[in-house]
């Protein structure tokens, strides 16, 4: 036999089965509950009052200047020349007629002077076309010094010369040029033997007419040379 309800009942009961279900779906899926909400205070902002005391001031200290060295200045020497008038000048190895010559200042040539010896009778000059120094005797007609030679440093002379000799060993004394020098025979012994500058010497009997030439030498420091011919072509040895 059918039973029939009425309509408000039936809604009554869907409604109440609609609550049901939605409750079996919550727990079903686990839906996430929201947490429960709080105040939340204000944000802090950085104030200057909070900023970390300032950095100490460090002093750095100013370099120290390193004086200058100050370098000696050079003691400019006054200028000094010789000039060669008249004729040639030999430039010698020191400051004296016994030393070797080692050149020449030409005639109208000029050098620059940079020392002196003791007696301010000798420079020593810078040798034309070279660095190197030689001497030149200024107590000659053939130099001109052009300056104060005083003004110069003196040099002291550590290096001496050799001697050079010439012996006559003939019977005739002989006359030697330059210098119209006598050398006496070997009959004079020992004046027959005398000490010579170097230089180029031509040598002449004094005992023959004419004055014949029998020899031309070229004398250097530590020579010892023998004249053992005379103008008559006699030769000797020296014993």
């Amino acid at each position: 036999m059918l039973i029939r309800y009425p309509k408000r009942r039936i809604r009554f009961v869907a409604l109440l089965l609609l609550v049901f279900l939605q409750g079996c779906f919550r727990v079903r899926f686990g839906a996430p509950s929201l947490p429960p909400v709080r105040d939340i205070g204000p944000v802090a902002t950085e104030t200057q009052d909070q900023l970390p005391d300032a950095l100490p001031t460090v002093l750095v200290p100013s370099p120290t200047l390193i004086p200058t060295e100050t370098l000696p200045t050079a003691t400019l020497l006054p200028k000094v020349t010789i000039t060669a008038v008249k004729g040639n000048l030999f430039i010698r190895r020191g400051p004296d007629m016994a030393y070797n010559p080692i050149g020449v200042l030409y005639k109208d040539t000029s050098a620059e002077a940079v020392a002196r010896d003791v007696l301010s009778a000798w420079a020593q000059i810078v040798m034309p076309n070279s660095k190197n120094t030689g001497w030149v005797s200024v107590q000659t007609n053939y130099s001109s010094v052009q300056g104060d030679l005083k003004s110069l440093p003196e040099f002291t002379i550590t290096d001496w010369p050799n001697a050079a000799y010439l012996r006559n060993c003939t019977h005739h004394e002989m006359y030697i040029q330059p210098g119209e020098i006598r050398l006496p025979s070997y009959l004079e012994y020992p004046e027959n033997e005398m000490t010579f500058y170097p230089g180029i010497y031509t040598i002449y009997d004094l005992d023959l007419p004419n004055l014949p030439e029998v020899m031309k030498v070229d004398i250097r420091e530590g020579s010892d040379i023998e004249i053992k011919i005379d103008g008559a072509g006699e030769k000797r040895k020296c014993p």
